[in-house]
């Protein structure tokens, strides 16, 4: 969930640290891309990770799909829901479900020769399998969730063809979810209808648009980061003049995107977030073997698959900006003020185990912007005058990320130690008080943010 980037953050399975592309292909597939235009990775220069365009339905044979997420909503409802309500829709929840495990195998061969399609395709899935999943009734928390090979495959053929995970993700439901509400208008966020909302209430839409709006704020971004990939040399006078109009508009940017993060608060309910939209997201559980509790029926290696679930850490766009003013979340050079204690314990990884729930066309974009010869901000270090527009951007970057660790204090750690409304059904055995809050999926939420605020701190340039 970016883009406002959201306080939550996915379950780290204890896999080691690969490089990303990489390991991306390896388990999901998809070819490295070349090219010299955002264009060329499937990014637009107005909408920047947003496709131009709604997606469009899926064609006729693949239309079980379609009606099966769209009867979905009014069919299932979450098995922790113990509310009368819920109960008495555990009968349409099932035959929902045996709808699913009654489908043919479904081949995935006709969409592969339209990117859109397969977009389309993963989305449609991905909620499923969601739905599917959280409506499933379990006796006990090691129980396992047989995902039945008619969803399984396709879901793994098409995330295999995308490059990325198959599981819900930010890109499913922010980028991808979505159409217009008056088509002859240009994409923004007053124009866009969010369509697909697993909780089926006005806290996830709004959540959405308010990740939506620092989604389509990235295009400006990526103006200026582009702009600075395509000069000859960033040392000649002429460079340099540019680089310095660049970040002073970059700053105005991320001032932006600061007071965008601070008004979620206006719109996106904490309480309904925490308790009745939050639940939708988590992805598989990591059983005591270190297997996940979803079985892809029919899929060979699934317990090789990312399961988080969606995160605002998938959002391409924070992760360009970090990229181009080169924040060392890894805490590979040496820069100070040194990483505390906490710091070096917290999940130095996750930013690039995120890319692998980004499609490895736009992983593939974020290599080829940080494969500069000169970063900005060695550019910056080496350039008297550029020193302190530099600094200017990172404080700024610096500050959202304070706005952000208070959004998460507000909606994950003050929300955990509350009661669930009661239309949520929830029964709460023993209210939560021990131990460090987690997000969605089960990383820290505090340690992550205040790593990756202190990261950007020390990207900072020391006076001369």
């Amino acid at each position: 969930m970016n883009v406002i980037p959201s306080p939550i953050h996915l379950l780290d399975r204890a896999r080691s640290t690969f490089d990303m592309p990489t390991i991306g292909r390896a388990i999901y597939g998809g070819t490295p891309r070349g090219g010299t235009r955002p264009q060329d990775f499937d990014v637009n220069p107005q909408t920047a990770f947003f496709p131009p365009k709604p997606l469009p339905h899926l064609p006729a044979e693949f239309s079980i799909w379609e009606e099966a997420l769209a009867n979905a909503p009014d069919a299932v409802r979450l098995s922790e829901n113990q509310s009368p309500a819920a109960l008495a829709k555990r009968a349409d929840s099932e035959r929902w479900r045996a709808g699913v495990r009654s489908w043919p195998l479904l081949k995935v061969d006709s969409l592969r020769a339209d990117l859109r399609q397969l977009q389309r395709a993963h989305m449609v899935l991905a909620f499923i399998l969601h739905y599917y999943a959280h409506s499933y009734p379990t006796s006990s928390e090691d129980e396992l969730i047989i995902i039945p090979r008619s969803l399984a495959i396709p879901l793994a053929e098409v995330s295999k063809d995308l490059g990325f995970a198959p599981v819900l993700t930010f890109t499913d439901t922010v980028l991808w979810n979505w159409k217009f509400i008056n088509p002859d208008e240009p994409l923004t966020v007053d124009n866009m209808e969010y369509t697909n909302l697993l909780s089926g209430i006005d806290t996830e839409a709004n959540f959405y648009k308010a990740s939506a709006a620092v989604e389509l704020k990235g295009a400006e971004m990526l103006q200026v980061i582009e702009a600075f990939g395509n000069l000859a040399d960033p040392m000649d006078q002429n460079s340099q003049a540019k680089i310095l109009r660049d970040l002073v508009r970059l700053k105005t940017t991320v001032e932006e995107l600061t007071e965008t993060f601070r008004s979620i608060r206006s719109k996106v309910d904490p309480h309904s977030f925490y308790w009745l939209v939050r639940p939708w997201w988590v992805g598989a559980k990591t059983l005591s073997n270190g297997q996940p509790n979803w079985v892809f029926e029919g899929v060979p290696n699934y317990t090789s698959f990312d399961l988080d679930g969606p995160s605002a850490g998938q959002s391409a766009v924070m992760h360009a900006l970090d990229i181009f003013l080169d924040v060392d979340h890894k805490l590979v050079h040496h820069r100070t003020p040194a990483p505390s204690e906490a710091n070096k314990k917290a999940d130095r990884g996750f930013m690039e185990r995120m890319r692998r729930y980004m499609t490895a066309a736009h992983r593939d974009y974020l290599t080829r912007i940080g494969s500069v010869p000169r970063t900005v901000r060695q550019v910056a270090e080496a350039t008297p005058s550029l020193r302190e527009p530099y600094n200017a951007v990172v404080s700024s970057l610096k500050q959202l990320r304070d706005v952000h660790m208070q959004i998460a204090t507000l909606y994950i750690i003050t929300q955990r130690r509350t009661a669930p409304p009661a239309s949520a059904g929830i029964v709460v055995v023993e209210q939560a008080a021990e131990g460090s809050p987690i997000g969605t999926g089960g990383n820290e939420v505090a340690s992550l943010l205040k790593a990756g605020r202190d990261a950007t701190r020390r990207t900072l340039l020391p006076d001369l």
